[in-house]
């Protein structure tokens, strides 16, 4: 890079950090997750506020590769950090609830999700019409596991049954999500080296018997963790980026892999551990993840949606909620859960967050969307994890709102 294009890189990289932690302090102090404040100033420093040109002079063309590169690093330990929360014993709890939660925060969005497809498909061209009815279904699908574990900690509902309900429902939704995400991802973005995808399953068996057996000596001989050396820290983050490397390599996308990996780590007796990962891995996805909304927000551009748009947008909307709070909500009172308890779970389980943007940040590299409709998938996200704070006011009375945090993979994002 040249002199003039560091400096570029140097005062964007401050501007980013500056607006992300500003807007998303203000958003903590209004009772709302610190993401949602650092979505939108991802996307005020785009092209809808300030116009293509001024955009453009603010993240000029020659430093938007370094960005999206430092957006990719952050967006996979993200992903890791997703994978690392996801506990085999929070999957096995609290029954016939939570499988009868998790069919119906799924599959009801999901089919409802189709129909949309099919009335977006006239005025959005896709590069595989196929592929976009699938992402559109898993698009309203999706819940944000790791806002949604914030916000159940914040409110002090991470020890009621409703939230052990919650963790273990928006587990299981998230696992069905990202692997039918990575069957979208392998049947359209694998381009000429299609047969490259064949090499998942053996990939998958090598991480699964060969890499998870060492992880567990390495750090958890004897069923008890080690001491958390840099060393053991620059051995796993050297694993989550190996594993991404190699499902971006096979047409994957690379958050599989680094998600992956980090479910893959050994659980029993590491919780310290894991909790020491947790606060390693935080400070860079801190820096990194800003850089993320605004590389993703420099693509949304809501100038020119027009009347036709804002009917998109409401219809979005509207199977998006009804979809998520609905399928939930009659599927837990459907398991005799009392109706208080059955709003709140679906009021959590319509929590999307930076989930929901890696997910629209796929569907784009793929062609899947286009800009018009990105857009408008990245407002639905912002406004339905907005409304999670103001629904559980109303149906648990009491609990309190959300402490100003500063984002980290399993924080406020």
């Amino acid at each position: 890079m040249t002199s003039h294009q560091l400096q570029f890189l140097f005062i964007d990289i401050a501007l980013v950090l500056a607006a992300a932690r500003g807007l998303g302090h203000l958003a903590a102090r209004a009772g709302q997750p610190a993401v949602i404040g650092e979505i939108i100033a991802g996307v005020l420093l785009g092209p809808t506020l300030l116009g293509g040109p001024l955009s453009e002079t603010l993240l000029p063309a020659e430093v938007r590769p370094v960005l999206a590169g430092m957006a990719s690093l952050g967006v996979a330990l993200f992903m890791f950090a997703v994978g690392l929360d996801i506990d085999g014993a929070t999957l096995r709890g609290n029954g016939r609830v939570t499988a009868a939660a998790a069919v119906g925060s799924s599959a009801v969005p999901f089919l409802l999700g189709i129909g949309l497809a099919f009335v977006l498909m006239r005025g959005h061209e896709s590069a595989d019409p196929a592929a976009f009815v699938v992402f559109i279904g898993l698009s309203v699908s999706v819940t944000a596991f790791p806002v949604l574990a914030r916000i159940l900690t914040d409110r002090g509902l991470n020890r009621t049954a409703v939230g052990g309900i919650a963790l273990a429902t928006a587990a299981v939704v998230d696992l069905v999500a990202w692997a039918a995400l990575a069957g979208v991802n392998a049947s359209v973005g694998a381009g000429d080296g299609h047969w490259l995808v064949l090499l998942v399953l053996p990939y998958l068996l090598v991480m699964l018997f060969a890499v998870r057996p060492l992880l567990r000596r390495y750090l958890a001989p004897g069923g008890g963790a080690k001491p958390f050396t840099p060393l053991r820290f620059a051995v796993v983050l050297t694993g989550a980026l190996l594993s991404a490397a190699a499902t971006e390599a096979m047409g994957m996308h690379h958050i599989f892999g680094a998600f992956l990996f980090g479910l893959l780590l050994p659980r029993e007796g590491t919780r310290a551990l894991r909790e020491d990962l947790h606060e390693r891995t935080g400070h860079l996805t801190g820096l990194l993840l800003p850089v993320y909304f605004v590389v993703a927000g420099s693509q949304v551009d809501l100038g020119g949606i027009g009347l036709p748009g804002l009917a998109e947008l409401a219809l979005i909307m509207l199977v998006a909620v009804g979809g998520k709070f609905g399928g939930t909500y009659l599927a837990a009172r459907s398991q005799r859960l009392p109706h208080g308890s059955a709003a709140t779970l679906a009021s959590l389980m319509n929590t999307r967050g930076l989930t929901e943007l890696v997910i629209l940040g796929v569907g784009l590299k793929l062609g899947l969307l286009d800009g018009s409709l990105y857009s408008m998938l990245v407002v639905m996200a912002v406004v339905t994890t907005m409304m999670t704070g103001p629904l559980l006011t109303r149906f648990q009375p009491g609990t309190p709102a959300p402490r100003d945090r500063v984002a980290t993979p399993a924080g406020s994002v």
